[in-house]
C-alpha cells in the first residue's frame, strides 16, 4: 500500500483544535469532506463512534488511529492531524495524543484496511518519525516524512 496516493495535502491538517476525543474526530471528518472523501458526514461518524465505544482507538506515544467501516465508503479514505495540545482520546498507554489517523473503508473490502493500520503502526513504532511528524512545518514534510 502506498500511504502517498492515499493521503495528500489537502487530508492532512497540522493544527487541530479540538480539546477532546468527539471534537478532534469531528475534525478529522471536517478534513475528509473538505476534501471530497466522504459525502455522506453522519454515516463516516456514526461507524468512527461505533469502533471507539467498541475500544478507544488511542494507541501508544501520543497516536491515535480512529476508524470505522461504513456502507457509504466506496474505497479506504485517510487524512492526518497533528494537535496543537495533547488531549485525552484513553489511549493504552494513558498519555493524551497528539498525532492522529482516521480512516475510513468500505464494509466489505478488509484487505486495505488492514494493510493501512499495520502501514502506520510499523511507521509510528519510530520515535524518530514522530518527533518529525510533530515538528513538521508544512503538509508536504508530513508526506515526505511517512514516504521515507
Amino acid at each position: 500500500m502506498n500511504l502517498k496516493m492515499i493521503l495528500t495535502k489537502e487530508t492532512i491538517n497540522l493544527h487541530l483544535k479540538g480539546a477532546n476525543k468527539q471534537e478532534i474526530i469531528n475534525e478529522l471528518l471536517d478534513i475528509l469532506v473538505a476534501a471530497n472523501k466522504i459525502q455522506d458526514r453522519q454515516a463516516a461518524y456514526a461507524a468512527v463512534m461505533e469502533r471507539e465505544q467498541k475500544m478507544s482507538t488511542g494507541m501508544k506515544h501520543g497516536i491515535a488511529i480512529p476508524h470505522g467501516k461504513s456502507a457509504t465508503i466506496s474505497d479506504l479514505v485517510a487524512c492526518i492531524g497533528i494537535s496543537d495540545n495533547p488531549v485525552d482520546f484513553d489511549s493504552l498507554d494513558h498519555e493524551p495524543c497528539r498525532i492522529f489517523i482516521m480512516t475510513l473503508s468500505p464494509m466489505e473490502k478488509t484487505g486495505p484496511h488492514l494493510q493501512f493500520l499495520a502501514e502506520i503502526s510499523l511507521l509510528f513504532k519510530s520515535s524518530e518519525k514522530r518527533a518529525e511528524i510533530l515538528k513538521a512545518a508544512s503538509c508536504e514534510d508530513i508526506l515526505k516524512i511517512l514516504a521515507e
